[in-house]
């Protein structure tokens, strides 16, 4: 695909896909921007959802899978010049954990926001 044709995200989302994909090599990747869920400004980047499997993970228990793909964000993001994101949800698997058909898991509604 040239780069006229690859899909465009918004600068935050593209800093994570960055990230996640030049340091965790993963065999397949889905970042979600869920913040048109809850109650943000529109073009908000606020809430994530990632689901992510690498053969780096194989060795590392969950906690630990969680703190590395938090901590290639965090790093990569505090690069770009960005602020942590208010919510993150990780899906960390092993390529043997993984099923190729499987949907990521779907976040509960919005129940708060901003003046409630």
């Amino acid at each position: 695909m040239s780069q006229s044709q690859e899909p465009q995200y918004p600068p935050i989302e593209t800093a994570m896909r960055k990230a996640l994909t030049e340091q965790l090599k993963p065999i397949f990747l889905d970042v979600s921007n869920e913040s048109p869920m809850h109650n943000t400004p529109k073009q908000a980047e606020s809430h994530f959802r990632v689901l992510i499997v690498s053969e780096k993970f194989n060795d590392l228990t969950l906690i630990k899978r969680h703190r590395l793909v938090n901590d290639t964000i965090k790093t990569a993001l505090k690069e770009a010049g960005f602020e942590f994101m208010h919510a993150l949800s990780i899906e960390a698997k092993t390529p043997k954990q993984w099923e190729p058909e499987q949907e990521p898991e779907k976040s509960p509604p919005c129940l708060g926001g901003f003046g409630k």
